[in-house]
């Protein structure tokens, strides 16, 4: 006869595993050759309250160097320039399309970037991963009371 205590352990402590390996590809790498005069675009969809990093490298056999600028939902456009290393983070203020351009204004090379992009969604003010692993464990925790409260009493 199989042991529940042994079994609901062994389910919980899967399930534990699981939620942190799900939490852990949240972030997004990528590489991005942006030929020489030439852009790249990189859209992403964001809700309201996300919270957001940007890092990236540029590699060139001569200059490193893109301009990058953040196009937001409602087409205000932030500017950061020349750029070689970068890193920036911010809240969401509106859901819809973010997108990421680079830009190599050098006639000579194409670039490389490495583009290393993290987007951690929150939910009531708690992060999305947390929120999810209350309600689960609220769920465990309720399924065993009513079998508890279900069973026969000696």
């Amino acid at each position: 006869m199989v042991n529940l205590r042994e079994s609901l352990t062994r389910f919980l402590f899967i399930l534990a595993a699981l939620i942190v390996l799900v939490g852990l590809a949240e972030a997004t790498t990528t590489s991005l050759t942006v030929a020489q005069g030439n852009e790249v675009k990189c859209p992403v969809n964001l809700a309201v309250e996300d919270r957001v990093l940007i890092r990236f490298t540029v590699v060139g056999a001569t200059a490193s160097i893109v301009h990058f600028s953040l196009i937001f939902p409602d087409s205000i456009v932030k500017e950061f320039g020349e750029v070689s290393e970068f890193g920036y983070s911010f809240v969401c203020d509106a859901e819809g399309q973010y997108t990421l351009r680079f830009v190599n204004n050098d006639l000579m090379e194409d670039k490389l970037v490495t583009l290393d992009f993290e987007v951690d969604h929150y939910i009531f003010g708690m992060p999305q991963m947390l929120f999810l692993t209350i309600i689960i464990v609220l769920a465990c925790v309720g399924g065993v009371a009513a079998f508890v409260l279900m069973s026969k009493k000696p």
